[in-house]
């Protein structure tokens, strides 16, 4: 770990999506001026690639994963948030990516990464004729990604929608490729409290974005998290947090985040910025 210090951390955010070719400096020293850190996700290769790029760019409180998202392994919807418009994205999109182990393990070496992913399953939009096919490609690329966590030491960030019955199944049947003490996080977590009690068995932690701000569903989960494996996020440029609702998310609203998590865990918000801080810190070795 460095020396720094920081109020808050946003442990999954994208300002290296097309939301933000504009102005992402700007985004991010706001950020970085009020004591805040983040990490950018990567997607699939160019934001993989973008996030890193993009830690270099500042000495401190800048980082990165790599990883290939479980939309982009088969032909998805197009996302202009992420992407950007015109016919060369659009194109991109449509072909879906293989995952490519070693263009990833030589982003991953690199010391600005902390963590591999954001990787996993997402069953959401995959049609039901496609249902086989689709998930045999999003489980190689997650099998792929937890060897490339093994190998290169770095924790898993992982995405699952509506697949978490697979999702524990892979992650219990690779336990001893993972890092038992810090396997790495479950983002944005939508599960059941039986789903969060299986993940934490095996060592995961969570995060939690700007949706728990205006839905209740997620107090309870929340509850039953012990607070020492809970960490907040954005997920930016998506799911803005109240009273941001309908903006682009950003990684300064994180702290509309980590107010909502201190009432939940009955705690102050001072000692909750302090905990996600420190919890973020423990499991990507920052």
């Amino acid at each position: 770990m460095n020396d720094k210090s920081y109020e808050f951390f946003d442990a999954h955010t994208h300002a290296n999506l097309a939301a933000f070719k504009d102005d992402y400096r700007e985004v991010i020293r706001k950020t970085l001026d009020v004591g805040g850190g983040l990490i950018n996700v990567g997607t699939q290769k160019d934001t993989s690639r973008r996030a890193v790029e993009i830690a270099h760019e500042f000495p401190d409180g800048v980082y990165a994963t790599i990883g290939l998202h479980p939309v982009h392994t088969s032909a998805s919807f197009h996302d202009e948030e992420e992407l950007g418009g015109g016919d060369a994205a659009r194109a991109f999109t449509s072909r879906g990516e293989v995952f490519d182990f070693e263009y990833y393990k030589n982003l991953a070496l690199d010391p600005k990464v902390v963590g591999i992913g954001e990787c996993g399953l997402d069953y959401y939009r995959v049609e039901s004729i496609e249902y086989q096919e689709a998930r045999e490609k999003q489980v190689a690329a997650f099998e792929a990604q937890i060897k490339l966590a093994h190998e290169a030491e770095k924790p898993l960030m992982i995405h699952c929608r509506d697949a978490f019955k697979d999702l524990v199944e892979i992650l219990t049947t690779s336990y001893l490729l993972l890092n038992t003490r810090n396997p790495g996080i479950m983002h944005f977590f939508a599960g059941t409290k039986e789903d969060a009690e299986e993940l934490l068995k095996l060592g995961f932690s969570f995060t939690f974005g700007g949706v728990i701000t205006f839905v209740r569903s997620y107090d309870e989960v929340i509850r039953i998290i012990p607070i020492d494996r809970i960490m907040s996020e954005t997920d930016a440029p998506y799911v803005a947090p109240a009273p941001y609702r309908g903006k682009r998310n950003e990684p300064f609203y994180v702290q509309e985040v980590v107010k909502k998590l201190a009432e939940l865990k009955d705690v102050s918000e001072e000692e909750m910025r302090r905990i996600t801080v420190e919890n973020t810190r423990r499991v990507f070795k920052i």
